[in-house]
């Protein structure tokens, strides 16, 4: 089957948004180690106190493993550190006495939230220097980036590849 052929100034953008895509992640990924390492949390620990922060209830750590990609294993240990570190806490379920939940302490996420606070600031203003089509795509761009990582760390986690 013949290849569809790609006029030459939008090939020259797709190959230029491979490579900034690819500094991006690596920019975030650095951010968010350096971010960790100023908490003392492991990265992956720090992704999880944000996604927790965004659940309006305390959560079982099963619910922490679908949020995360990890497996339940994982996610255990991973309270366990955040417990240690005094960000949550285990207790029963009062209505499923079989189930334990985790909850996050206000105190300690007051703390996180604070430090985030800060380091929104210099995001918000990039953010704000933006039109509202450019916001509406920005936002467009990461929901469809949430769903396509998901997926692809799904699919690693089952052994395949990861693409979709």
């Amino acid at each position: 089957m013949p290849q569809k052929s790609v006029p030459p100034r939008r090939a020259a953008m797709l190959a230029e948004l491979s490579v900034v895509s690819r500094r991006y992640m690596a920019a975030y990924a650095l951010f968010n180690q350096a971010v960790a390492d100023r908490l003392r949390l492991h990265p992956t620990d720090l992704q999880c106190l944000n996604l927790l922060s965004l659940e309006a209830a305390p959560v079982t750590t099963g619910r922490i493993a679908e949020l995360t990609g990890l497996t339940t294993g994982s996610a255990t240990r991973l309270v366990d550190r955040l417990e240690r570190a005094g960000y949550v806490t285990r207790a029963r379920d009062t209505v499923d006495r079989r189930r334990v939940l985790v909850a996050t302490v206000p105190d300690r996420m007051a703390e996180f939230g604070a430090f985030w606070e800060q380091l929104n600031r210099g995001w918000a203003a990039m953010f704000e220097s933006y039109g509202d089509d450019e916001v509406a795509l920005l936002i467009a761009h990461m929901r469809r980036t949430v769903e396509l990582s998901a997926a692809q760390v799904a699919g690693l986690r089952e052994g395949g590849g990861g693409s979709t």
